[in-house]
């Protein structure tokens, strides 16, 4: 799983409660980083900040979805605007999902269930 994100803490958190689920967890600061890093290690979906530095998120999540290497890779968009036009913005850039900061667990593990079809490890 791959998580780009900007925030220290909210990197944290995510590592943590991904890790704790079972999941290796790869880390990137910005846009660009995560996706060469999703080009380069296929990880089983993407969990990508909104507001990021340099690219936004309906750039980098464009580029992932029209590149054939990486066009497959869920991604989740996780956000702290909650706003209807955020969840439909992020749909239309080609994002699968999008949870609601501050991240609590069940929000984020329900999604990755379903993209993934399987349970996350302590969740049932």
């Amino acid at each position: 799983m791959l998580v780009i994100e900007d925030n220290a803490a909210n990197m944290k958190l995510s590592t943590l409660l991904l890790r704790s689920a079972g999941h290796e967890v790869l880390c990137a600061p910005d846009a660009e980083t995560g996706r060469a890093i999703a080009r380069s290690e296929d990880p089983d979906l993407v969990l990508m900040d909104i507001q990021l530095p340099g690219m936004d998120r309906l750039a980098a999540t464009a580029l992932l979805k029209g590149d054939p290497r990486t066009s497959a890779i869920p991604v989740i968009a996780l956000t702290a605007m909650a706003m209807k036009v955020d969840q439909e913005r992020s749909q239309l850039a080609g994002c699968d999902a999008h949870i609601a900061k501050p991240l609590r667990y069940r929000e984020l593990y329900a999604p990755i269930d379903a993209l993934l079809g399987e349970p996350v490890a302590g969740t049932r």
